[in-house]
């Protein structure tokens, strides 16, 4: 009978260890998913801002104005528009 009781002992002491290393793991997963999901939230916040921006950035009024302001383009205009003509067709017929 004493054999018993100290293999069920052993039982009872192994599966209480088990139980609270089981525990332990669970919360420590629960804490690095909460961390997880904190971080997903402030990058798709992020994201969105992003591409709130960009969107800003990129109106037409906008990229007209940088273009007229930094690269100092302008409109094209017949009066600064340049046709250019193909001269090959011209050049093979005096070559032959």
């Amino acid at each position: 009978m004493t054999r018993l009781n100290l293999l069920l002992l052993i039982a009872l002491m192994l599966s209480s260890v088990y139980l609270v290393r089981v525990s332990y793991d669970a919360r420590r997963l629960f804490s690095e998913l909460d961390r997880a999901q904190n971080q997903e939230r402030l990058l798709e916040n992020e994201h969105d801002k992003l591409k709130s921006e960009k969107q800003t950035q990129a109106t037409p009024l906008r990229v007209e104005r940088t273009a007229r302001e930094r690269l100092a383009m302008r409109n094209a205009t017949p009066a600064v528009t340049q046709a250019a003509t193909y001269a090959r067709a011209a050049s093979a017929g005096a070559a032959r």
